[in-house]
């Protein structure tokens, strides 16, 4: 088993135009401040230009070194604003035009062409730093049709499944060239929501070997989903992990879709580590159990407590949560005398007459 790398730090929400939060040298001296061994990098052109690191291993060596003086790593980029332009239902056309470059708003094939270059940049600069998972969003086309009333017309979401895979898969390819993986954000908002869409879209794309998972537990709270039985659904494709909580109180007026409320008036709401009703013992045991293979990454949100505050609290949190797993067996101190062990099985020799002896087999 490995332990857990961390704590580590998303950086989008707390990028900003005032320092420290305005360059990823200061973010990273901010964030180690804190107690944070990495962040994790958001594709804005305000903290990474995508063309050169995808062209230049000599600029990714650059920033890895600004980083590295202030004892901190990059722990993967992020995609998530580019990603969900890859597939755009027009109802958002608008609203989402807002993630793009300026110079293909208003044009929706433009942007999804310049979306899915984003994407390509992005797994050949992950390869020049070294990585080996990447942070995005799938895009949705079918969002929008979510409750069937009225009822939809058959074949309608496979239709929208069918194109999403079609969407990806040369961008999987790509990231399979790199060696890294793509890990979708399983979220509300886009078409891989939970895990039977996970499902269609992985079948559909035939079970790509990099189609892999970020899993967040607040998005599973919101929607009543249970966030642990999905670690042991899931586990072999979990390669991101964000710790964020959340809580849900369901009242007599209002559930799951939150009444079109504020979110400090929704039932279901997120909240800083330790605020909330996420079980991250729980959690960290399970990836421990299951030998998650990398970091323990912060995502700040919270519709009542300061970002900073949230901040400055959430390092202590995953420090404290991350457990250091056993090198060895507890229970060895009453194994008997090593020369009476086999190495396993039934095989020959000293271990395996012993077995056969405490069988009574002689």
């Amino acid at each position: 088993m490995r332990t857990i790398k961390g704590p580590a730090i998303f950086l989008a929400q707390f990028l900003g135009d005032a320092a420290p939060f305005d360059t990823l040298e200061s973010l990273g001296a901010w964030a180690a401040g804190l107690g944070y061994k990495g962040v994790q990098i958001p594709c804005d052109p305000r903290l990474i230009d995508l063309r050169i690191a995808a062209e230049s291993k000599t600029y990714c060596d650059e920033l890895k070194g600004k980083l590295a003086r202030h004892g901190v790593e990059i722990t993967e980029l992020s995609t998530h604003l580019q990603g969900q332009l890859v597939a755009v239902h027009p109802a958002y056309d608008e609203p989402f035009d807002a993630f793009a470059a300026p110079e293909v708003r208003g044009n929706p094939a433009a942007r999804q062409q310049w979306a899915v270059q984003q994407l390509m940049y992005a797994a050949q600069a992950s390869q020049n730093l070294g990585l080996t998972a990447h942070a995005t969003f799938s895009g949705a086309l079918a969002w929008p049709y979510l409750y069937s009333w009225p009822p939809r017309p058959p074949g309608l979401i496979e239709t929208a499944f069918d194109e999403l895979a079609r969407r990806w898969k040369p961008i999987l390819d790509r990231f399979d060239d790199a060696g890294v993986d793509v890990c979708y954000e399983i979220h509300p908002g886009e078409d891989l929501h939970d895990g039977v869409t996970y499902e269609m879209f992985l079948e559909r794309v035939g079970n790509h070997p990099r189609a892999c998972l970020l899993y967040d537990p607040s998005h599973f709270v919101l929607q009543q989903l249970d966030y642990l039985a999905y670690i042991d659904h899931y586990h072999e494709r979990i390669k991101i992990f964000h710790v964020k909580d959340a809580e849900f109180n369901p009242t007599g007026k209002q559930g799951v879709y939150g009444g079109f409320q504020s979110w400090i008036n929704r039932a279901g709401r997120f909240r800083s580590l330790g605020d909330g009703q996420v079980d991250f013992k729980a959690i960290f045991s399970k990836m421990a159990q299951y030998d998650f293979p990398g970091w323990a990454v912060l995502e700040w949100e919270c519709c009542i407590k300061h970002p900073e505050d949230g901040a400055r609290e959430g390092a202590t949190f995953i420090a404290e949560h991350i457990i250091r797993v056993a090198d060895r067996a507890f229970d060895d101190f009453a194994a008997g005398d090593a020369s009476d062990k086999s190495s396993g099985g039934g095989g020959d020799g000293a271990g395996a007459a012993m077995n056969r002896r405490m069988l009574g087999l002689g």
